[in-house]
């Protein structure tokens, strides 16, 4: 197996609420909600960098698409990493998703490593790190 991911699904509760933030809120372009003409087939796709896609898909499709039971979710059970160029990217980025309805999890502030980052989370709890790294360059991982 090679090491890429191509997709990262975030189950969700509410497809139009989500659909809403991502898309209207944080202006992720997509086509909105297709295959609704399927029975647990509605789901959003959102094209991030080239090869990679966020799909939302309901919580309840994916057990029974999976075979498993829907379980509570954890906020840390991973988080989505969006690294930017500046700290002022990171305040714009915090502010765009505070105005779109995400829960401010931790304000940005400077960090131990010397790069400045905050968290929020969506309106399903999926959290959000947005985080200027002066180590890393955003345009250079495709940001």
């Amino acid at each position: 197996m090679k090491p890429r991911i191509t997709v990262i699904t975030l189950g969700v509760e509410d497809l139009e609420l989500s659909l809403r933030f991502y898309r209207d809120g944080l202006g992720f372009p997509t086509e909105g909600i297709i295959g609704e003409e399927f029975e647990y087939g509605a789901v959003v796709f959102i094209d991030l960098q080239p090869g990679l896609r966020l799909a939302l898909w309901p919580r309840k499709s994916i057990a029974h698409d999976s075979g498993l039971v829907t379980g509570p979710a954890s906020p840390t059970g991973m988080t989505l990493g969006h690294n930017v160029s500046s700290k002022a990217e990171v305040d714009a980025a915090m502010a765009q998703a505070g105005a779109a309805g995400a829960r401010i999890v931790k304000p940005a502030q400077d960090t131990f490593y010397g790069g400045y980052a905050g968290y929020f989370q969506d309106p399903d709890g999926h959290l959000w790190e947005v985080v200027w790294n002066p180590q890393w360059s955003a345009e250079a991982d495709g940001a």
